[in-house]
């Protein structure tokens, strides 16, 4: 599939980044109005994108809800038996009908009978605990569905919500695009580079940009272990620890792990982290940010901030796409096992993380 447009590739790079005045690819159009309308229809392809997952999710809570109410429904008709059921073992002690059980027992003549007559009383009770038991697990389930219900009826809403945002966004996308074309002085020249994008985009780009994140995250795996073995990473002053890793530490840690990364390189400003590369014609820019999270455990999470594919830059949607499918962030508590990051900065050339001990 993707030596098939390779040759598209190639045009594509060619076209976008020569920058040629040829009247055939831009007719009246300037490079700026060309880059921008490709951008836009960029954005169109991911959003279409995310608009399919949302549909496919949708659909899956939408049974799971389905199934969870006939869950319901059956579980409030076993919950009903027994209820009757527990409510008939309270009544029994309320009207000391156990009482006068036990005091049978007790009023054995011999040991024999004792012993006897206190067999029954324990399957009796233990009847009794039983029923109860039951009713409290059916009572716990239903309980929990009707909750699971709830959460699924929101997501729904969600969902609904986010689908119709997102294809309002396509639909005002599409308009512009459909504008700026016909301004452009030869539509056909801007629809036939539209179309290449989307060809190389789908068949190639996107795989390309998920390779580059999943050696990141395969690479971040290992991150704890280098750090360990760097002299002078850690540092500690009274409770509070401190990680600091320089940039070119970094890189270089990368490009053991994986070659991908011979032409990419992090670099560290404040408050922001640049990751940017060039690989035959691939040309990748990621920049974001970290944040220290606690949940679901303590870690320094990586936050997609911009990402730039061949000079377009794409959408938060699929930002969030690959922040969800690919873990670029680390866990302090592989370090050092007993401490928990409580804050974390870029400044220029350094990444600095924060411990403290945790209890």
């Amino acid at each position: 599939m993707k030596s098939r447009y390779g040759s598209t590739a190639i045009i594509l790079i060619i076209i976008l980044f020569v920058q040629s005045a040829s009247s055939y690819v831009y007719g009246e159009s300037s490079p700026e109005e060309t880059q921008a309308i490709l951008q836009k229809t960029l954005s169109i392809v991911e959003i279409d994108h995310e608009i399919e997952r949302i549909t496919e999710k949708q659909q899956e809570l939408a049974e799971q809800h389905t199934s969870l109410s006939a869950q319901l429904q059956q579980q409030e008709k076993e919950i009903h038996i027994q209820q009757d059921r527990a409510g008939a073992v309270v009544r029994s002690y309320y009207t000391g009908e156990r009482d006068s059980l036990l005091m049978t027992v007790l009023g054995a003549r011999s040991f024999k009978d004792l012993f006897v007559l206190y067999d029954y009383y324990q399957i009796i009770i233990g009847r009794d605990q039983a029923v109860l038991d039951k009713y409290q697990t059916r009572y716990d389930q239903l309980q929990q569905t009707s909750s699971q219900i709830r959460q699924t009826s929101m997501e729904l809403t969600e969902m609904k919500n986010n689908l119709q945002n997102q294809r309002a966004r396509v639909a005002s996308l599409q308009k512009e695009v459909d504008k700026q074309i016909t301004a452009s002085g030869d539509a056909a020249a801007i629809q036939k580079l539209m179309n290449e994008l989307t060809l190389y985009w789908e068949n190639i780009g996107i795989y390309e940009v998920k390779r580059y994140f999943k050696a990141l995250a395969a690479a971040m795996q290992q991150l704890p272990d280098f750090i360990q073995k760097q002299n002078g990473a850690i540092s500690t002053t009274g409770s509070t620890y401190t990680i600091r890793i320089g940039q070119d530490e970094l890189n270089a840690f990368l490009r053991s792990q994986n070659k991908i990364f011979e032409d990419f390189a992090f670099t560290f400003d404040q408050d922001k982290i640049t990751a940017s590369g060039q690989r035959d014609q691939l040309q990748l820019s990621i920049e974001g940010h970290y944040t220290v999270e606690n949940e679901p455990q303590n870690s320094i999470r990586f936050h997609v901030d911009k990402l730039v594919f061949n000079q377009l830059e794409l959408p938060d949607t699929t930002r969030r796409m690959l922040e969800k499918d690919f873990d670029l962030g680390f866990y302090p508590q592989k370090i050092l096992s007993f401490v928990k990051a409580t804050d974390v900065s870029t400044d220029e050339g350094f990444l600095e993380v924060k411990l403290a001990i945790s209890f």
